[in-house]
């Protein structure tokens, strides 16, 4: 049957269409530069695979932008590699998820919805109400959360102790060689010596 399929009649669906040869001569009408133009960086082989961001050779966007100091110091927190994550709950969340009364744990966080991960610190934050005495429990705590907890007779337990940065103190300029300290306020000035009376001195003779 002439609508049989075999090897002899097979082709695809869609016609396929070879791709321009180009570089074959000059009377091919696609050689010598082969539609690359001359030189630059467009003619060179792989020049359009270049990655995000980059802007032909100039100073990228990227490195223009200012930076935030200290990127490599853990002082420097959350900035840099020193970065750290926190799952936030606010109290609005223990008003509305919890009873009075309850041990607000992370397993009870997790249980309600408020978290998703056990692995990742939770602070308690102090956006919206508590009307509330519960017990929570949590790696840290903002000011205005253990106000508000406390004010209602709740308590606090915190799984991390707060850790106190160090702010480096500017030492006071020293004052130039040719500036005469003020004296103190205590300190009177001395009174100048009086000159000898020469006309005591005569009659002493």
């Amino acid at each position: 049957m002439a609508g049989d399929l075999n090897l002899s009649n097979l082709q695809p669906a869609q016609p396929r269409k070879d791709r321009k040869r180009v570089g074959r001569g000059m009377g091919s009408g696609k050689g010598r530069y082969s539609g690359r133009g001359i030189k630059g960086q467009k003619s060179r082989s792989g020049s359009h695979a270049m990655r995000a961001g980059f802007e032909g050779g100039q100073m990228p966007l990227a490195m223009r932008t200012a930076k935030l100091r200290g990127n490599t110091s853990k002082d420097a927190m959350p900035v840099g590699p020193f970065r750290t994550y926190t799952q936030p709950v606010n109290l609005r969340d223990l008003e509305a998820r919890f009873d009075a009364g309850a041990n607000v744990s992370l397993d009870a966080l997790k249980a309600a919805g408020l978290i998703a991960k056990l692995s990742v610190d939770v602070k308690v934050l102090g956006d919206g109400e508590l009307t509330k005495k519960l017990s929570v429990t949590a790696h840290s705590f903002s000011k205005s959360a253990v106000e508000k907890i406390e004010a209602v007779g709740g308590t606090i337990t915190r799984l991390r102790e707060p850790v106190e940065r160090k702010r480096k103190k500017h030492k006071a300029a020293a004052p130039a060689a040719d500036e005469a300290p003020e004296p103190e306020a205590d300190e009177s000035p001395s009174e100048p010596e009086e000159a000898p009376d020469p006309e005591a001195a005569e009659e002493t003779e």
